[in-house]
């Protein structure tokens, strides 16, 4: 198991105060995140948790709250706390709401990683021992600075999680890059497809100068691509989301979208199950947060990742 983490340039150190065995059986690990049901962008990171879960002959249950639910997440932590685990690893989709839970689990003597959502910074205010994911400001920044290079003055975000201060970052880094204060210009779009459509279409009809779009996953990109067909924009306007999947690959080839902002979210499943499960036998674990992203998969070099789209991409 050291060999992967050598592989991947990590330096390990010894954890103090945690007192485990050389070798352990059985450990069993648990994945809270805070994305609904319908959020089919983590299925890459349960097919992670399943790949790693096999290779280090481990079990990870993934949970999460149905609808998306912060306040149903918590109590997701709290139950996973509360069964002893060998191991906890969850987004921070809010450091309010998630920090008392997950800072409960460090204080119980559970080793915690976290992912995705969320900062180093309050990786470590919570106490865990590192966070693995993609510093979001800078990646909604780097969005920013590729559209103001194609000249993008009036922009569009779709937030479909407004209610992730992570999703609000992506945002702020955009209008950051353009040098546009962030008002109106980002939208609370919610997670039902129709309704996103109708909403993106309301905003580009009220304000027909708009000429850059900004989505954050799947879930916003898919049907502002609809939305854009059926304005007859698409092609027109450029349009950068976060994350892949199928249809964004066919987007990306089709010059509908310039980019997709991958996070790498495999690494993100896949990484804190094979370092909990060194920590758990070995004593050892990196001494750096890792970031997994950010990535940008455009025309030239999407034929290299879309065949693993939803899968390891």
């Amino acid at each position: 198991m050291n060999r992967i983490l050598a592989a991947l340039g990590i330096g390990a150190a010894l954890v103090a105060g945690i007192a485990m065995p050389a070798q352990a059986e059985g450990e069993r690990y648990v994945l809270v995140s805070h994305a609904p049901d319908s959020d089919s962008w983590w299925n890459t990171i349960k097919n992670a948790i399943d790949v790693a879960g096999s290779q280090m002959g481990v079990t990870v249950e993934y949970r999460n709250p149905p609808t998306g639910d912060l306040a149903d997440m918590a109590r997701i932590i709290e139950q996973a706390t509360a069964s002893n685990p060998d191991g906890i690893i969850a987004t921070i989709a809010d450091f309010d709401v998630l920090s008392g839970p997950l800072g409960n689990a460090v204080g119980k003597g559970i080793p915690v990683i976290t992912i995705n959502s969320g900062t180093q910074e309050q990786s470590k205010q919570i106490g865990a021992l590192m966070h693995v994911g993609q510093p979001e400001y800078d990646a909604g920044k780097g969005a920013g600075e590729k559209a103001k290079a194609a000249g993008v003055t009036n922009f569009l975000c779709v937030n479909h999680y407004i209610t992730n201060p992570a999703s609000v970052e992506r945002c702020r880094g955009y209008a950051d890059a353009l040098g546009v204060d962030l008002g109106s210009q980002m939208i609370d779009s919610g997670q039902d497809p129709a309704e996103i459509k109708s909403k993106v279409l309301a905003y580009m009809q009220a304000n027909p100068d708009t000429n850059g779009i900004l989505t954050l996953g799947p879930l916003s990109a898919h049907p502002t691509i609809a939305a854009l067909d059926e304005s007859g924009k698409a092609g027109t306007i450029h349009f950068g989301t976060f994350d892949l999947s199928g249809e964004i690959a066919d987007a990306i080839k089709g010059d509908v979208i310039a980019f997709g902002i991958d996070q790498q979210p495999y690494l993100q499943g896949y990484l804190p199950v094979v370092i909990l499960t060194n920590l758990t036998r070995y004593g050892v674990v990196p001494g750096n947060s890792i970031n997994s992203g950010p990535g940008f998969v455009t025309k030239a070099n999407i034929g290299l990742v879309e065949q693993y789209a939803g899968e390891y991409r």
